[in-house]
């Protein structure tokens, strides 16, 4: 049965998501280390996981496979589930994907080389716009359609 992985520690699309499972059916795992309201919606839950790192990442790979739905902008995360067949979306909308995630771990690994090399290189991206949680909404859509084909 297909349910959807959010790593909801910084997830800023947990509610459109949440909306989107609900419209499906399905049951949604909201995963962190705590500080998160406990969800009204009984197709969704809360998982508190034990401080430490990675913890919220091993809880989700141990479960996501084929027919689930995760969503992390976490790529080594990413990469566990794509290898165990989910489908895996970024928060604003981009797939992880067999096809690319060699080449997102590859960029990860090469920008932290680049970051430990230079202590004076500013990190941050580009900020999270309507663009990107309409394109999420899109996606998520899409993929849950697909996950439950």
């Amino acid at each position: 049965m297909t349910a959807v992985y959010i790593d909801a520690d910084a997830c800023p699309v947990k509610e459109e998501a949440e909306r989107v499972a609900t419209r499906h059916g399905v049951r949604m795992y909201l995963v962190a280390n705590g500080g998160l309201r406990p969800p009204r919606n009984p197709l969704v839950e809360l998982v508190v996981v034990p401080d430490g790192p990675d913890v919220a990442d091993m809880w989700i790979a141990d479960r996501a496979g084929p027919g689930d739905v995760v969503v992390t902008g976490d790529i080594p995360l990413a990469a566990k589930c794509v290898a165990a067949g989910a489908r895996v979306l970024r928060h604003n909308g981009d797939a992880f994907t067999p096809a690319n995630i060699g080449q997102q771990l590859a960029m990860r690994d090469l920008m932290t080389d680049l970051r430990a090399a230079d202590p004076f290189r500013q990190g941050g991206g580009k900020g999270f716009t309507k663009a990107d949680r309409s394109r999420f909404l899109e996606a998520l859509e899409r993929e849950l359609r697909a996950a439950q084909r």
